[in-house]
């Protein structure tokens, strides 16, 4: 068996041998480099040897080096930028002399001249090929086809100059393009195949306009330049060729596509959408067919994509004429759902999926056109808030869209939505994303139910009982979607969230009228708490139930005519019931403990609000916060909650400060005993169990709290019985410090007394102050001084004695 060292001994190892292996890598590299720079050296001219150069070697000196340095630049590209740049001058050249210099020549001299060096310029490749000089033959030739191009226009303007200039243009490119073509075949040139390819694109085009074609012809003439460039695109060998044809199609091919669309979607009778329509149907014939022989598999989808929705676009701006215009956006879908047919067809895969996702993308876009109801449908109901209980309107919409205009072809909408959700349904059940579908479908059917009553006008009562019905069904889906699932799935999450979203919007809407309020807030409490008695949905169920307890307390507060501070009273019992709920949720052990923290934050909002429905009286604020603080107090109870003991501590104390504040009373010890009295009860109850905790920490808070205040206001105190009891107060306490040796009472007590003796007797010495001459004040503070510096030792050991002895106190 092999003999594994311990882990820190390989550890080492691997790092021996990894720091050898490195070094080792160091060499190679830097005898590759000697080498390369060797051959270089010797491919290059070699000056003479001289002392500094060693053979066999390295280079030894400058000179050396700067003999065998690289060269910036290669022959094949100065051989190239010298060809291209004089054939560019020589093109300057002839362009010049044919627009300068034309005139100073006769007929005879122009022909001569012209013809000449366009023959000589075409002829000089087939002497430069034999002679294998073909940069200089490309170069040769890319002047013979500019010269070709003054050619054409020298022969317009001396023998035909009154033809119409659009339509020579396009007789002289047809022309010109077959010329390069043959030209650059026969002798196997570069550049004059991708140069006829580009002007070939430009007879057609020219032609039509040239004749005055209207828009549809000029349609047509671009979509068949384009299919045109699509076969030369498809069976080209030559890279620049296949580009340049690429290029072209597309372009020609996009801007047809766009005008063949906007001339259908715009015509004013079946006859003219169904000419561009055949248009469309043709581009989307081009593009199945690019797609069918293309070798590039993403080419070839995005091909099939695009046929497929010249599909629909064509057929569906037939529709639009042809049939009432709220139907439109629905014929349209169903096109697409018949391109969703092709998947059982017998076409390439590629093609199969280029059209399902063309099909996506037109449900999509109907979606999108639904998307203005949906959001008013869902926001709308908000408005109701502002004016509540102004009486029950006629219709849904009334409510939801008051003041705002219904989107036109609102009575469709949920005939769009509902018909993307089923295809998401039946296509959802042949993906691995399923659940993801499911959601996208669930949502989109929501949706749908949603804007049902705004979309056709029902009563205002029916709108109701569909949203209570959706409510309902939401909830049901749920639970059953657990139920099937054996767990918490995305699904039965969003059919939550659809549920929540949609009790809003009821309870929204409800405010219209008073019992409208009343009986859907009593409806969606029921509905709400029954489920929240399954642990899966109780975070989500339970907060809801308690938030429209809450909105159907003050519904029923303000029913009844009570003053907002009187319906405080009734919204405090949903924090009650809160701390019921989540005391027993908080004993489960199954997963409906994960209820309380959510219970807990809805039964806090429920006693905020209701303090805030409580400011405007005094006393009854008194009384909510006492309330409160009790329910505080029985959450404390729980060992999880002991800290809801200081919010009930606080709570309680503000309740008495606002009680006394109603009752005016302003008498600060009226407000800070409550809090010393109980403060240095939780002190003394902590050092019996704690004997580690210092005085200050249990008694310390608790004896400030009155002592501080009292002793501000009895400073200011121009009556003797504040004083008179501050000062008995703070000798007790300073005696209790002294008996059980603790540092803050007797610390604190004493400097509260000495504090309130010196303001007792401060009218006095100001007396005897003033009494005394001049001279007194200073000659005491010398003595004093005197006194002091004398024995400053003796005072510095008593004052450190009286420190230790302050240190032994607890």
């Amino acid at each position: 068996m092999t003999n594994l060292p311990p882990p820190a001994e390989e550890l080492r190892i691997l790092d021996a041998e990894l720091r050898q292996l490195d070094l080792r890598r160091a060499v190679l590299l830097r005898r590759r480099a000697w080498l390369v720079h060797t051959v270089r050296a010797a491919a290059a001219p070699q000056p003479a040897q001289g002392a500094g150069a060693a053979p066999g070697g390295p280079p030894a000196g400058p000179a050396a080096g700067a003999a065998a340095r690289r060269p910036e630049t290669t022959a094949p590209g100065v051989q190239n930028v010298l060809l291209v740049l004089g054939g560019v001058l020589l093109t300057i050249a002839a362009i010049a002399f044919t627009l300068v210099s034309w005139g100073h020549l006769g007929i005879a001299g122009r022909s001569l001249v012209l013809g000449a060096l366009t023959a000589g310029a075409l002829g000089a490749p087939v002497t430069l090929l034999r002679r294998g000089l073909r940069a200089t033959a490309e170069a040769v030739s890319g002047l013979a086809t500019a010269l070709t191009v003054l050619d054409a226009y020298a022969l317009h303007e001396v023998a035909f100059a009154g033809a119409d200039g659009v339509g020579y243009t396009a007789a002289a490119s047809a022309v010109l393009a077959a010329l390069w073509a043959a030209y650059g075949v026969r002798l196997g040139l570069f550049h004059p195949l991708p140069l006829a390819v580009a002007t070939a694109h430009l007879p057609l085009l020219l032609w039509a306009i040239g004749v005055g074609a209207g828009p549809l012809p000029l349609t047509a003439v671009l979509l068949a330049t384009a299919a045109g460039g699509t076969a030369v695109a498809l069976r080209a060998v030559s890279a620049p060729v296949r580009v340049v044809a690429v290029v072209g199609a597309l372009g020609t091919g996009a801007v047809g596509v766009l005008s063949a669309g906007w001339l259908c979607w715009s015509a004013s009778d079946p006859g003219s959408a169904a000419r561009a329509a055949a248009l469309l149907v043709v581009a989307a014939a081009v593009a199945l067919a690019t797609g069918r022989f293309v070798p590039n598999r993403g080419v070839a989808v995005a091909a099939a994509a695009a046929a497929g929705l010249c599909l629909v676009a064509g057929l569906g701006g037939v529709l639009r004429v042809s049939v009432p215009g709220e139907w439109a956006v629905p014929g349209c879908q169903l096109c697409a759902i018949l391109l969703l047919t092709a998947e059982r067809t017998s076409l390439p895969l590629p093609l199969r999926q280029g059209l399902m996702r063309a099909a996506v993308a037109v449900q999509g876009f109907a979606v999108l056109w639904a998307v203005p109801l949906v959001a008013g449908s869902v926001l709308g109901p908000a408005v109701q808030a502002v004016t509540p209980w102004s009486g029950a309107p006629r219709t849904v919409r009334d409510a939801v869209l008051a003041d705002v205009p219904a989107p036109a072809y609102a009575s469709t909408v949920p005939l769009v939505l509902a018909v993307v959700a089923a295809v998401l349904v039946v296509a959802g059940r042949r993906t691995p994303r399923r659940p993801a579908v499911m959601v996208v479908a669930l949502v989109l059917g929501w949706a749908a139910v949603h804007v049902l009553p705004v979309a056709l006008q029902l009563p205002y009562t029916a709108g109701l009982v569909t949203q209570a019905a959706v409510v309902v069904a939401a909830l049901g889906l749920a639970v059953r979607s657990d139920r099937a699932d054996g767990g918490p799935s995305p699904l039965a999450l969003t059919a939550l969230l659809l549920a929540l979203l949609t009790s809003v919007d009821l309870a929204l809407l409800s405010l219209a009228s008073e019992s409208a309020t009343i009986g859907v807030l009593v409806t969606l409490t029921v509905l709400f708490g029954a489920a929240g008695r399954r642990p899966r949905h109780a975070p989500f169920t339970v907060p809801a139930a308690l938030a429209h307890a809450t909105a159907l307390a003050c519904a029923l507060g303000a029913s009844a005519g009570l003053r907002p501070p009187h319906t405080a009273l009734l919204v405090l019992v949903v924090p009650a019931v809160a701390a019921l709920i989540a005391s027993r949720s908080s004993r489960s052990r199954s997963s409906g403990s994960r209820a309380t923290v959510p219970v807990e934050v809805a039964g806090a909002a429920a006693g905020l609000l209701a303090l805030a429905l409580a400011v405007p009286d005094p006393p009854m604020l008194a009384l909510v916060l006492s309330l409160g603080g009790v329910v505080a107090a029985a959450t404390a109870l729980r060992p999880e909650r002991r800290a809801a003991g200081w919010a009930a501590a606080v709570l309680l104390l503000a309740a008495a400060w606002v009680r006394l504040a109603a009752w005016e009373v302003g008498t600060p010890e009226a407000y800070t005993l409550p809090v010393t009295g109980p403060a240095l009860v939780v002190g003394f109850l902590r050092r019996r169990r704690d004997t580690a905790v210092s005085s200050w920490t249990a008694y310390g808070p608790g004896l400030a709290a009155t002592l501080v205040p009292s002793l501000l206001a009895a400073w200011d105190d121009q009556h003797w019985l504040r004083p008179l009891l501050l000062g008995v107060g703070a000798l007790a306490v300073t005696l209790v410090g002294a008996r059980r040796r603790l540092q803050a009472p007797l610390a604190l007590g004493a400097g509260v007394l000495a504090l309130v003796a010196l303001h007792e007797l401060a009218p006095y010495l100001t007396q005897v102050v003033g009494a005394l001459p001049r001279w007194v004040p200073p000659a005491l503070a010398g003595l004093v001084l005197l006194v002091l510096g004398a024995t400053y030792e003796h005072r510095l050991r008593d004052a450190r004695r009286l420190r230790e002895a302050l240190g032994r106190l607890r």
